[in-house]
């Protein structure tokens, strides 16, 4: 297999050239100015923080993408769909009231901001994946299925279930509605937490497949009728709906994940770029976040997302450790992540990824 190119820089500024003017410098050696971006609409798909989280990538490096893509004659706006569990980012509503908070607004990145999969986190679109063993058609937000060019802004860092939270992660966990989600994270069928459910009736409401009754003030699920389609872990005031993981856990969830990645990328341009900074354990999706564990390193851009994890996480094993974190608590088994979280396997998305022809676990890396 061919090797992907992979373009790095470091965060070292000069008196004449900051970071977002560096970034942009990086995006241009990398070969985003090959897309044609000529009237066409284009997705910057990135996280906007859970609210108390401050890991997640400063709204001025979007704005900085955003102007390059402008200045190639494109239509830009940042999108994320909205999250499986109750949180700020749960519904449009409360997702656009965190992206405003964590500083993403109009005025600020300098486009409109869209989440990608409506109000409560239904409006999908089936998509095909090619070569996919797992999953045959992923649930993926209209908006981000309906845009012409797909960009990827990337916060790198751990995460408790994957492993690692890179490009891929991005793509596949990030472009799913609440359907897609669940189905990645789990066997595909919710089940009811007794203790959390209040007995409202809402999901009852919404279930197009009869698979929900009331017992005793509490939500039931007949799984044999659920056809999984996420819509009552939508509308549940206190996420009481949960993910029923299969047998094989964290392992499909890699495996779905990267299958989802695939079908989003396939069939139009997309460029993805990373940012290792503030490499906190855990994922952005967590109302806090822990010290990072390794100092910060640089910016990458490729156009194969899975050749940018790879070397991401590359460079990440080779820094050096920051002490007063979550590494002084574990024994380190020669691998950053899996030490910090032992359960998972980063690298099974990776493997998976390139079998199903997502990107190469090859790759050249260009420092500029």
């Amino acid at each position: 297999m061919k090797k992907s190119a992979v373009y790095f820089t470091t965060f070292r500024t000069t008196y004449t050239e900051n970071r977002t003017q560096k970034l942009q410098r990086l995006l241009k050696r990398a070969g985003i100015e090959s897309i044609d971006f000529r009237h066409k609409l284009v997705a910057i798909k990135m996280h906007f923080g859970e609210r108390g989280n401050l890991a997640f990538i400063r709204p001025n490096y979007a704005r900085a993408v955003v102007e390059l893509v402008k200045s190639l004659g494109g239509k830009p706006f940042l999108t994320d769909c909205n999250t499986l569990y109750v949180g700020g980012r749960g519904n449009t509503v409360d997702h656009l009231e965190t992206a405003d908070l964590n500083g993403f607004t109009p005025l600020t990145v300098g486009c409109h901001v869209i989440i990608a999969d409506g109000l409560k986190g239904m409006d999908e679109v089936l998509v095909p994946v090619p070569n996919g063993k797992y999953v045959k058609e992923a649930k993926i937000g209209r908006t981000i299925m309906e845009a012409d060019v797909l960009l990827t802004l990337t916060h790198f860092k751990g995460h408790e279930a994957m492993g690692i939270g890179g490009a891929v992660k991005n793509i596949g966990m990030g472009c799913g509605s609440r359907g897609g989600k669940l189905e990645m994270h789990s066997d595909g069928k919710p089940y009811v937490d007794p203790e959390t459910c209040i007995g409202c009736g809402m999901c009852l409401k919404v279930c197009a497949h009869g698979a929900l009754a009331m017992a005793s003030r509490k939500m039931t699920i007949n799984r044999g009728v659920c056809a999984g389609c996420g819509r009552c872990v939508g509308v549940c005031p206190k996420g009481a709906l949960m993910p029923q993981w299969g047998e094989q856990g964290f392992s499909v969830l890699d495996y779905k994940t990267a299958e989802y990645a695939l079908a989003v990328v396939t069939g139009r341009p997309h460029f993805h770029i990373s940012l290792i900074s503030d490499v906190s354990p855990n994922c952005d999706c967590h109302a806090e976040n822990d010290a990072a564990v390794v100092p910060d390193i640089g910016m990458l851009a490729s156009f194969d997302p899975v050749a940018l994890d790879l070397a991401c996480a590359d460079l990440c094993q080779r820094a050096p450790r920051l002490h007063g974190t979550v590494l002084d608590e574990v024994e380190e088994d020669g691998d950053l992540f899996d030490s910090i979280h032992p359960t998972t396997h980063w690298r099974d998305a990776m493997e998976h990824a390139v079998e199903i022809g997502l990107g190469s676990d090859r790759y050249d890396l260009i420092t500029i």
